[in-house]
Order: C-alpha cells, then structure tokens, then sequence
C-alpha cells in the first residue's frame, strides 16, 4: 500500500503540491482561530445542582434536600454517577455525565428531572443550576479598591453595578461576588415585649410580610386625561419598618417599635475575604463558560472593565488580584520560542549531514506543513493551544525529520542500487 501511495504521489507531484498548499493554509487560519488558554482542561463533564435553605443543619440538608434530589437525579440518561454534599444551609449536587455529552443537552435533561423533583423537597425550597463553566473556569478575580467606602457600600456597588455589567461580556457563565455585607433590615424582637402583648414570632413576621406589597389599580379618566391609580407599599426605610402595626389593643396600635428594634446590617457570615493581610477586600470572580477562548475572555473582560471604571463612584477601581492572561502569555510565548528555536536546530542538522539541496528542503518543508496540520487537528478535536498540546508538537518534530531522513536515505540508497546494476549491465 506505501509504494501505491509513493507510485501515485511520484506521478501526480503537481497535486501533491497543491494538497501540501492547501495544508498548509488550513493551518495557518486554525492557528489564528484556535483557542488559546495556559493549562488544557481535563475537567469532568459535570452539573452542578445548587439549593439553599437557611439555618438548617447539615444533617437536616441532607435527608430533606441531597437524598431526595441524588435519588431523583440518578436515572438520568447517559451519567457516570451523582454524588452530594451537605453543609449548613446549603446543598450541592454534582451530575457527571459521560465525557462525550453536550453539557447543554446534560444541562436541559437535568433541568427536566429537576422540574418533577420539586414537589420530593418542603415548600419554598428551589433547586438551582450551577453556572455552565468548568473546573478551570475562573480566570480573573478582582477587588474594589475603595478606601472612602465601607464594606457594605461597596458590596452594594458590585453587586448591583457591577456584577451586571461584567456579565454582559461574551463568554463570561457567572460573576461570583465575594466578601463584604450584603445589606439587610434586621428586627431584634424583644421577647418580653412579646409576652406582655400576647404576640408571637409568626404574628411579626406576616404582618412585616403583608405590610411589604403593593397593590394594583386602574386607569382613570378624567378631562380627557388618563391617570393611572396605585398603591405604594413597599418598605423602602427603618422608619416604615418600626411603623408598622402588628397588633391593636382598645383602638391602640402595637407597633413593630413597641416590641422590636429596627436596624440597617449585614447578613451573617461563615468567612471573610483577606487581601494580602490588609484587610477585608469585596471583589467577585469572572467564571469563563464552557468551551470558551481564555485568552479572548480576559481580554474583552479588561475592556469592559475600562468602561465600568468610568461609572464607579468618585475614589473607587479596580484592582486586578488574578489574572490568568500572564500565564497563558508566557506559556505560550516559552512555547513558541522552543518551537522556533527546534526547527532552526534541525534545519541546522539536516543541512550539515545531508549536504544536498533537494534533500535538504524536501525535508525542512515537512515541518512546517506538518505542524500547520496539527492545528486543523486540534481544532477538529477541540483542544486548545496550551502548555501541553504544544509541547506535544515540539516533541514530534524530531519524529516528523527523522522520517523524512529515513526516507530520503532509503531513496538514495535504491537509486545507487539501480544505478549499480545499469552499469553492471552496461559493462556485460
């Protein structure tokens, strides 16, 4: 078969030619094209499953949330395993699926079976998926720098300017907020009060509940006028809260003041978020999704960065804490330099111990046109431009001379046997 294959590459060199310049062009545009990140992602291909209940216990987590949902998810099309974990007033889930699946397609299934779950878990309770990213899908952490600002206003500012904002950048699952106080109404209950106006904790809390709505109206007209007519009940300060009236006695309404005290906090934490031992720090995490180019990402994530900054408050940036371009910059470029720096040395090489032109280039012009091949493989397959990948490629470059010294040597060699034996031939 490899002498057909000689016999019919000898007889047609203009086409082989002409299939080693396209090659070669391929590659050159899956060069251009294909993603580039610093570490190959060797992920499993999972969903995560994510529900809160706040202040229940670990043990109460897991035989009311994680037991139910693992044995709900477990029937599901093409997975490995299902595995849970259950911790104070959370529960995650982790679906592994088969390597080969879509984790869109494995995302929809269990969205599907999560729907039917719903009713297996106590009321108010809600199920959520994960984002779509991978295991080495954070790929930018940042913090505020805001010394004017306490911790509080500043977790205000990334939660509701921007967070959103970051969000919007192509390729970008999530933008995970960390540190600070995320704000809250707290009510202190006085329990004595309570039990001199005959009231409980559930009558406190479904009057603040029903005293926080509005309701709706309609529209009237009056002179050729439209006016719309509505309620305004939302709670928008302290001073709402401490008005509202739980109860009322001989035509004296209790009020949430009389048995309560009303202040603006934060909501409790498990842990802090420490920069480099200064001090607390709010920030958030870039979480690339699924099957994105780091390097683009990063990228365009520093852009937009560039247009928040111009609507933070007077005082406040940003302050890159991990930014994953460095390594991807210098993983490559080392890469490449090595690339370079091989190719000359065996071009140096080959030149030095064949000495004859045509062997020479007949050689050195598989290098680039190999690995240029390599490229349109790589994207084929969906493998990245990473450390490993093309150091893969570094390495086969001394496979790629090697054949071509082999096959020339051997060509040679068959000529000067065929040589031999005309003059033999001549001399009889």
């Amino acid at each position: 078969m490899i002498q057909n294959l000689i016999s019919l590459s000898l007889r047609n060199k203009v086409a082989v030619l002409v299939v080693a310049a396209g090659l070669f062009g391929g590659g050159i545009y899956a060069v251009r094209i294909n993603k580039i990140d610093a570490i190959p992602d060797l992920s499993e291909n999972q969903v995560i499953v994510f529900t809160e209940w706040t202040g229940r216990s670990p043990q109460i987590m897991e035989d009311q949330i994680t037991y139910p949902l693992v044995t709900n998810l477990q029937g599901l099309p093409k997975v490995k395993y299902v595995r849970g974990a259950s911790m104070f007033g959370m529960s995650f889930i982790y679906i592994i699926f088969d390597d080969e699946v879509d984790i869109y397609w494995a995302r929809q299934r269990v969205l599907e079976r999560l729907n039917s779950a719903t009713g297996l878990l106590p009321p108010g309770v809600t199920p959520t998926l994960g984002p779509d990213g991978t295991g080495v899908g954070h790929i930018l952490w940042y913090t505020l720098d805001a010394p004017e600002m306490d911790l509080g206003e500043q977790r205000a500012v990334q939660d509701w300017y921007v967070k959103f904002a970051l969000q919007n950048v192509p390729g970008v699952s999530e933008v995970a907020s960390f540190g600070g106080f995320e704000k809250q109404y707290q009510i202190t209950v006085d329990p004595n009060q309570l039990t001199y106006y005959g009231l409980s904790i559930p009558e406190v809390i479904r009057s603040v509940r029903d005293n926080n709505n509005e309701a709706g109206g309609r529209k009237f007209e009056l002179s050729d006028i439209g006016y719309i007519i509505k309620t305004t009940g939302y709670l928008q300060s302290i001073g709402d809260i401490e008005k509202i009236a739980v109860k009322t006695e001989h035509t004296v309404p209790i009020r949430i003041k009389d048995i309560a005290t009303v202040q603006m906090t934060g909501e409790s934490r498990l842990g802090i978020f420490d920069l480099n031992g200064e001090g607390e720090a709010v920030g958030g995490i870039i979480v690339m999704r699924y099957g994105e180019n780091a390097d683009e990402v990063i990228n365009k994530v520093k852009t937009k960065m560039d247009e928040v900054a111009k609507g933070l408050p007077q005082g406040v940036k940003f302050n890159i804490v991990y930014d994953r371009s460095g390594l991807i910059e210098e993983s490559i470029s080392s890469i490449k330099k090595t690339l370079v720096e091989e190719m000359i040395v065996v071009s140096l090489v080959v030149i030095l111990f064949l000495f004859h032109w045509r062997s020479v280039i007949s050689i050195l012009l598989q290098i680039p046109v190999t690995i240029a091949t390599s490229f349109i493989l790589l994207n084929a397959f969906g493998i990245s431009s990473n450390i490993m990948s093309l150091t893969g490629i570094a390495l086969a470059i001394g496979v790629i001379v090697d054949n071509g010294i082999i096959m020339a040597e051997n060509s040679y060699r068959n000529l000067a046997l065929r040589q031999e034996e005309l003059n033999k031939s001549l001399n009889l």
